[in-house]
Parts: C-alpha cells; sequence; structure tokens
C-alpha cells in the first residue's frame, strides 16, 4: 500500500467505521464519517451489490492496515510471524500491532494520532527504557517504559502538545501512565479485548491462507 495522499476521512467512509486518523476532529462533529456515513464515490448512496467473500476478507485486511499505518510489506511480514507463533493467528497479529511504538504512544495520549505517534518518534523525541528509539514499528515488550527524552520536553511545542491531548482517549487497561512525569510502561501484554478496532481477523487469515 502506498502513502495515501489525499482525504484522510474518505478512508473512514470506505471503511464504514472511525480510523481515528486525524486525533480530535474524529471526536467532534465535523467528522467525516459522522457527516457522511456512506462510502465515498458517485455509488455511495446506492444500493451495494452483494459481495465477494474475497471483497469482504479484503475489506478487514485495508481497514486493519489503515487502522494502524501500516503498509502491505510490513504487514504480510507481521502476519508472517503471527502465523508461526503458538495460538491463534489473527489474535497474534492484533496483538503485535498493538504492541508497535507508535501505537503505545497513542494509546497513551502522547500523541493526536498514530501518524503524530510516527513523526514524533522519527524525528528522535521518543526513548525506551531510556534509549532513543527512532521506529515506529518497534515492539514493545512486558515492563518496557516509553518516554519523552528530556531534551523533547523542554520544546514548547511539545509541551503544549501534551496538554492538549490528555484524556484524548482511554488508556487500556494494559498500560500504565503517569501523566505528569510523561512516562508510560507495558503493565501486561494486551489480550483480543484491548483491541479497539472492530474487525473479525479470521478474515484476513482466511485471505493470506488462500
Amino acid at each position: 500500500m502506498g502513502k495515501h495522499t489525499g482525504p484522510l476521512c474518505r478512508l473512514c467512509r470506505a471503511e464504514g467505521t472511525k480510523l481515528f486518523l486525524k486525533g480530535k476532529r474524529c471526536l467532534t462533529d465535523k467528522c467525516g464519517l459522522e457527516r457522511r456515513s456512506y462510502p465515498p464515490g458517485n455509488r455511495g448512496k446506492r444500493v451495494s451489490f452483494k459481495k465477494s467473500n474475497y471483497k469482504v476478507q479484503l475489506r478487514e485486511k485495508q481497514k486493519v492496515k489503515r487502522f494502524y499505518g501500516v503498509g502491505e510489506k510490513q504487514f504480510r511480514n507481521f502476519f508472517s510471524r503471527a502465523a508461526h507463533k503458538k495460538g491463534i493467528t489473527g489474535e497474534n497479529l492484533l496483538r503485535s500491532l498493538e504492541l508497535r511504538l507508535d501505537n503505545v504512544l497513542y494509546r497513551m495520549n502522547f500523541a493526536y494520532s498514530r501518524a503524530h505517534a510516527r513523526q514524533l518518534i522519527r524525528h528522535g523525541h521518543i526513548q525506551v527504557n531510556e534509549k532513543k528509539v527512532s521506529i515506529p514499528s518497534y515492539i514493545l515488550r512486558l515492563e518496557d517504559e516509553v518516554s519523552f527524552r528530556e531534551k523533547a520536553l523542554q520544546n514548547e511545542n511539545i509541551k503544549t502538545m501534551l496538554e492538549d491531548v490528555k484524556g484524548l482517549v482511554e488508556i487500556p487497561e494494559w498500560l500504565m501512565v503517569e501523566s505528569e512525569k510523561y512516562v508510560g510502561k507495558v503493565n501486561s501484554i494486551p489480550t483480543r479485548d484491548d483491541v479497539s478496532i472492530p474487525v473479525e481477523e479470521h478474515l484476513i487469515v482466511e485471505l493470506y491462507s488462500k
């Protein structure tokens, strides 16, 4: 999947669910899906044709990719690793995506969106266990601590942002956050119930199993 350069709200409308790609705007009545809940395009308001099994499976995959901001090659690698782990492949896949550093940063209320979190990470503002990490797809482990580098916390723009995003999203139980210190920790490994996007992951497994 190449980088999407068009309106982000079209992606939410195409998938029929909120992907939370535009930060605070997604929580207001300005949300594109709230204003136009039908799919984009000329046929959006028309009665849709019956979807094939392949199309249903493909839409589930696209929805998860867009939600976490993962490209096709990277997503396939995540799936391959999930398939080789013990347990249910679909749940292994979602668990790995939840533990990505960019997703965790967003879920800790340290960024407006996952895309914004990726920007913060690539610019060298984030550290894991007091060591700088500039890879958004970095997979966190149990007890890993995520925080801002000292220099980043002296940046006025970042300080303003951190005050603005407080309470933006509900922090899941598997994460522990000290909001005043801007430090978070992976308290436990996320379960299937901790995944916030409505998805039938078995359809993705079926798609890749063909």
